[in-house]
């Protein structure tokens, strides 16, 4: 009779890598949704400019604690809405 033991390497966790934003909400007109202005400044690749690239987002915002003008930051998660991706955090 032969025994196979069966050795299940366990592999070293691995820390988990969250894509975060900080930007400043713009809009908090809809419910429990926040638009959210993300800017980054970039070197133009020819030029040499400092350039300003921006991208809106929106963000969820459960109890409506967010209000035009805070700096929040948002993290990537799955997709919650035809247009939201990210929960909001302070």
């Amino acid at each position: 009779m032969t025994e196979t033991t069966a050795q299940s390497q366990v592999a070293p966790e691995r820390a988990k890598l969250i894509q975060t934003q900080v930007g400043r909400v713009i809009s908090d007109k809809m419910n429990k949704t926040v638009t959210v202005l993300v800017e980054h400044r970039i070197k133009h690749p020819l030029y040499g400019k400092v350039v300003t690239r921006s991208k809106k987002y929106h963000a969820h915002d459960e109890n409506n604690e967010y209000k035009a003008g805070d700096l929040v930051e948002i993290e990537a998660c799955r997709k919650l809405a035809k247009t939201k991706h990210e929960p909001c955090h302070n």
